[in-house]
């Protein structure tokens, strides 16, 4: 394809920060496709750039050295040899290619452009001629004990066959409307029409074990308007919690795990593994935006509710217990121990901006931002090229919580951690703005220029802000001629007094004011639904000044999160912050917060990237996000508070 051919192709890019294609029109609020929005701000515009010269390259590296591509090769015939890894390594490769899909989407690249045919022809090799690609069974050995079953399909409850391939579809699309090519596209093609023609009512009844394959299949749904797909993700959604009909179910196995112990519309709670659940509940989202079918809604809001009322980190992670890498019981929070999966982040993150999309309510923004900032960012060094997969909120330094580590790692044998965020980074930008016919809303405050279709029109919004460091935000409106519509800003729940919605968490400290003007005029700052709508004839120079208040603010947790009770924790704007030994001699042991003193902020270029920290009675914090980069140390996030 020419480069004004890929250039149009772009253009109708979907917006990926919703894990999807631009949403259709079931999604009554749509989002502007992150190839829409370009940030060149200090704080995201490098981060992506790092994302593309040094996360995406280091990932591919990482799968060729670990054999994870070739056992593509393997099972095209083209190299000998057994299997290597664990059954779900074909998933890492299918999201790095999403990732360098995303960043050719931007970003032109002749060599990584021709390194993914290499790939992708390799992927084609190994794949069976019914469209079967698993190449693990199609090897036929090696992969020793691996609960894969006997034939296909035998073992889905632990198999990841449906989960690997559901990260194809995704891959596939974001390669196909990135390059116009079809050569992934149709691999994932014919290799969903075998599912479809495997599974559903008639045929095979049975669900996968992990989650993903409905997302993906409502992404090809998409991109080839072929229904079926849409009908089987529904299929494997409605299934859930019905065993007695399968062929395959295991005996002893805790469905609650896999979100499999009730149907889906009976469910109330978040149990189980939490990304799984995370990609469940996106893909339920999915079902009811598509199919306007409400009947999921009560289940969908009584789930939230369990999360953000009482089992969600103050970071926005989700996931108490290791030995589950999931959900424990209401208000079981512990910190050294969390796991919070950076996968676990990015499943709540999907899942929380499809809940704005189908409903235009900031509270799922506030949640999509704290998690973000927090819990999905502590992922990634700022180099690019180390992770974590578990995020406690407090460590001793030595203890090695991260598969064999103190600190980040390069790698991991489960690796889904860093092919997530290299597949993640990239469409933050697509966070930032949607719309819902002549209404255009702000959702995220990132320095950048962006174009907007609106209504017929198309709208140019330049940000500027030096967010999350600053309050400050400035708007700027460029279009030709003027014309009538509203812009909806968002006034974040943490300026508003929340820090999350619900009751689990509470600012000690009152807050500042929220300044919100048009133009130098006053604009009153009375959000419904968390936003601001002003609604006016705008034209080019016009100009939203939005200043959010960003004193340090002490917080306190529900008395019933009993690894926090007697606690406070520091935050500044969105960012939740963290005390390490490096900066305060050493170790936190001792570091106490009293209830009336001074903290101080002074930003320092020259630290982390440049951050701003925060100090108090002889102690200096850092964004949370942020610890652990200058090797293992002592962390903690919630501080014993000084006794009068």
């Amino acid at each position: 394809m020419r480069c004004g051919a890929v250039l149009g192709f772009v253009v109708a890019l979907f917006c990926l920060a919703c894990g999807s294609e631009k949403a259709p029109p079931d999604y009554p609020y749509q989002p502007v496709s992150f190839t829409e929005v370009k940030p060149d701000d200090s704080f995201w515009a490098p981060r992506l750039e790092t994302n593309r010269t040094v996360t995406v390259p280091v990932c591919f590296r990482r799968c060729e050295e670990t054999g994870r591509i070739d056992n593509f090769k393997k099972a095209a015939g083209t190299m000998k040899g057994p299997f290597r890894g664990k059954r779900y390594d074909d998933s890492d490769v299918f999201k790095v290619i999403q990732g360098a899909a995303y960043s050719l989407a931007l970003h032109p690249d002749p060599e990584l452009d021709a390194y993914l045919d290499r790939l992708i022809a390799n992927i084609a090799g190994a794949q069976e001629d019914d469209g079967y690609l698993y190449t693990i069974r199609t090897i036929g050995h090696g992969g020793e004990g691996e609960p894969i079953g006997k034939e296909r399909w035998s073992r889905l409850v632990t198999s990841h066959e449906l989960y690997n391939v559901g990260h194809l579809y995704e891959a596939a699309v974001a390669h196909y409307r990135a390059t116009g090519k079809r050569t992934l596209l149709d691999i994932a093609v014919k290799n969903a029409d075998l599912v479809a023609a495997t599974f559903g009512p008639g045929k095979r009844v049975d669900v996968p074990g992990h989650e993903e394959i409905e997302l993906g299949l409502v992404k090809l749904y998409r991109v080839t308007g072929e229904r079926k797909y849409l009908d089987l993700a529904k299929f494997f959604v409605d299934e859930r919690g019905d065993p007695d009909r399968r062929p395959t179910e295991e005996k002893g196995w805790d469905r609650s795990y896999t979100q499999d112990h009730l149907p889906v519309r009976e469910q109330r709670g978040a149990v189980g593994h939490a990304v799984r659940a995370g990609y469940f509940y996106s893909g339920v989202t999915d079902i009811a935006a598509l199919t306007k079918d409400t009947s999921y809604d009560p289940a969908l809001d009584s789930i939230w509710h369990s999360i953000v009322d009482r089992r969600i980190y103050l970071t926005g992670g989700i996931g108490a217990q290791r030995h589950i890498e999931g959900f424990g019981a209401d208000y079981e929070l512990p910190n050294d121990t969390a796991y919070n999966e950076t996968c676990a982040a990015v499943a709540s993150m999907l899942w929380n901006h499809r809940l704005f999309l189908l409903s235009g309510d900031a509270r799922y923004i506030d949640v999509l931002e704290r998690t973000i900032y927090n819990g999905f960012l502590s992922g990634v060094s700022l180099s690019g090229d180390l992770f974590f997969y578990p995020n406690p909120l407090s460590s001793d330094g030595v203890t090695k919580f991260n598969q064999g580590r103190a600190t980040r790692a390069p790698w991991f044998r489960t690796a889904c951690c860093p092919t997530n965020v290299v597949r993640t980074m990239p469409s933050m930008p697509g966070y930032v703005y949607a719309t819902r016919g002549e209404d255009l809303y702000v959702n995220l405050f990132v320095g950048s220029d962006a174009e907007i279709e609106l209504g017929g029109r198309r709208v140019r919004l330049r940000q500027r802000t030096e967010y999350p460091w600053s309050g400050q935000v400035v708007i700027e409106v460029d279009l030709a001629p003027a014309g009538e519509f509203a812009i909806q800003v968002r006034i974040p729940g943490w300026a508003r007094g929340e820090v999350l919605p619900g009751e689990l968490y509470h600012y000690r400290d009152a807050g500042g004011a929220v300044s919100l003007k048009v133009n130098g005029e006053p604009v009153a700052p009375d959000a419904e639904n968390g936003y601001v709508r002003i609604a006016r004839t705008w034209k080019s120079g016009d100009r939203i000044e939005l200043d959010l208040p960003m004193e340090p603010r002490r917080v306190v947790a529900d008395e019933r999160v009993a690894a926090d009770r007697g606690r406070v924790a520091i935050e500044r704007g969105p960012l939740v912050y963290c005390v390490e030994g490096v900066d305060n001699g050493g170790t936190v042991a001792g570091i106490c917060v009293g209830k009336s003193e001074r903290l101080q902020t002074e930003h320092r270029p020259d630290l982390l990237g440049g951050v701003t920290v925060i100090h108090g009675d002889g102690w200096t914090a850092v964004p949370y996000y942020a610890w652990s980069n200058r090797g293992a140390g002592e962390m903690a996030v919630w501080l014993p508070e000084k006794k009068p």
